[in-house]
């Protein structure tokens, strides 16, 4: 069966203040039950001990029992004496004496009260063997008897039996009326869970239907969805989590469209480029000459570089490049690549300067394969952006527990708002799409994968010496 979710929340938030008002409707119940019945037994335990005084007194005037037994006027008397002042009404008539019975039997004195007094119906006297006198005629054993006195002797025993329900009208009609009350009171609870139940299910079903509309509506490819963020609970971080999720999914969107844009635009230029000296050949407009070839073998090239570099990137991405890792002298291979590029830097008349600290090991664990890609192209980005009889500078040092490789060159420089943007993928400071300094914009994308790789950072800033500086930073171990 589907039940929709606002149903689903107003049936829970129902049960649950439903289960509450059931579960105090019982214990109030319960306890103003418990705490009537005790009210009850300890007005009648002060009545008691009212009466229990009251035939002491009666037995120092008397010097027996007998004058109860000759007159149970006298007991009904006793009974209503005891009530306490705010309890007493006007003196009903009293029941005219009964006549003797046989000697050594006690008459059956007391019914009378007894129907008119549910106290005078649990009550009862013994003489001092313990011999019924008054009051009710079985009793158990076990009731507690408090003793009446008569100077340091015992002349009898007053007990009363515990109240198990109500037989005073009076009482047992305020007794229903109070559970007629809390009757009352806890449906009127339950109604107005109700009444504030369903407005609550339908504030938060409206916004879990809001998530869910937006929800579909960026499935279909609308990235621009935004939902309003009104409170800070959990459905506020829930709509504060879509709005991220959207906001980057649109940038995603936009990166995915201008990379496609760019990648055409790079693989058009060398194939056109191609395909106007082949077909300038065929129409026989540039004869095929070694110089021709020579500039179709550059063409070729130049695409064959941009395509490694894609799957080199594209690899990097996914994770599947191989890196062998092992234990390696970080700064003696930054001499080797160095040493590699002096050559280049020579024929360019541009002076590559080294500052390595001779005799310092920089122990790391890496793979000296990617480190050795790494540092040629920071060095290749130097000699391409380098003017002529610039200076291209690299140092290494130390930070904490880290190794930090510096590569500044003199100018031209990148502007400070434009250093951030070097590692995404195709970007250049220029704009331009032109291939006259070679390259595609992704060394430095995939230098970035590589460190990252290692678990360092890397980052450009303008450099002292005019141009760029890009620091690598590297954990060495121990």
């Amino acid at each position: 069966m589907n039940i929709r979710i606002q149903y689903k929340l107003f049936l829970a938030m129902m049960a649950t203040v439903g289960g509450v008002v059931v579960c105090m409707f019982f214990i109030m119940r319960w306890s103003f039950d418990r705490g009537f019945f005790n009210f009850v037994n300890k007005i009648d335990l002060e009545r008691l001990n009212t009466l229990a005084t009251k035939l002491e007194e009666s037995y120092s005037r008397e010097g027996s029992w007998r004058f109860l037994q000759d007159d149970p006027g006298r007991w009904n008397q006793l009974l209503r004496d005891s009530l306490p002042d705010r309890f007493k009404g006007p003196h009903p008539p009293l029941p005219p004496p009964h006549p003797p019975g046989p000697p050594g039997i006690a008459p059956q004195f007391g019914i009378g009260v007894a129907l008119r007094d549910p106290f005078g119906s649990r009550v009862v006297l013994l003489d001092g063997g313990k011999t019924r006198i008054m009051g009710i005629s079985e009793f158990p054993r076990n009731v507690e008897l408090k003793p009446l006195r008569h100077g340091s002797d015992t002349v009898g025993y007053i007990g009363m039996l515990p109240p198990k329900i109500l037989a005073d009208p009076h009482q047992e009609r305020f007794f229903e009326e109070q559970r007629q009350a809390f009757a009352i009171i806890a449906l009127v609870m339950a109604v107005l869970a109700a009444m504030v139940s369903v407005p609550i299910a339908q504030q938060m079903v409206k916004r879990i239907r809001e998530l869910a509309t937006a929800t579909h509506r960026l499935a279909a490819g609308k990235y621009n969805m935004r939902i309003p963020v009104v409170s800070s609970d959990e459905m506020g971080l829930l709509a504060r989590d879509f709005n991220t999720l959207a906001l980057t999914l649109e940038k995603n969107e936009q990166a995915r469209r201008h990379w496609v844009a760019d990648i055409s635009h790079e693989l058009r230029t060398p194939l056109s480029v191609l395909r106007g000296e082949i077909e300038a050949m065929q129409d026989g407009v540039r004869p095929i000459t070694p110089e021709a070839i020579g500039a179709l073998h550059g063409e070729v090239m130049k695409l064959s570089r941009l395509v490694h570099d894609l799957y080199e990137l594209s690899l990097s991405d996914i994770g599947a490049l191989t890196y062998r890792m092992t234990d390696i002298d970080l700064g003696e291979l930054l001499k080797q690549a160095l040493g590699s590029a002096r050559l280049e830097f020579a024929a360019k008349n541009i002076t590559l300067e080294e500052d390595l600290p001779a005799g310092q090991v920089f122990p790391i664990f890496a793979d000296p394969e990617r480190l050795h890609q790494l540092f040629s192209n920071l060095l290749e980005n130097s000699l391409k952006y380098t003017d002529s009889g610039g200076t291209a500078r690299v140092r290494i040092d130390r930070k904490d527990v880290n190794a930090v490789i510096h590569f500044q060159d003199t100018a031209p420089g990148v502007p400070a708002a434009e250093t951030g943007k070097l590692f995404d993928r195709l970007y250049r400071v220029d704009g331009s799409r032109n291939q006259d300094k070679g390259g595609a914009g992704l060394g430095l994308s995939i230098c970035r994968n590589i460190v990252e790789a290692h678990k360092g950072t890397i980052e450009a800033l303008p450099s002292p010496l005019g141009g760029l500086w890009v620091k690598v930073e590297l954990p060495l171990n121990g």
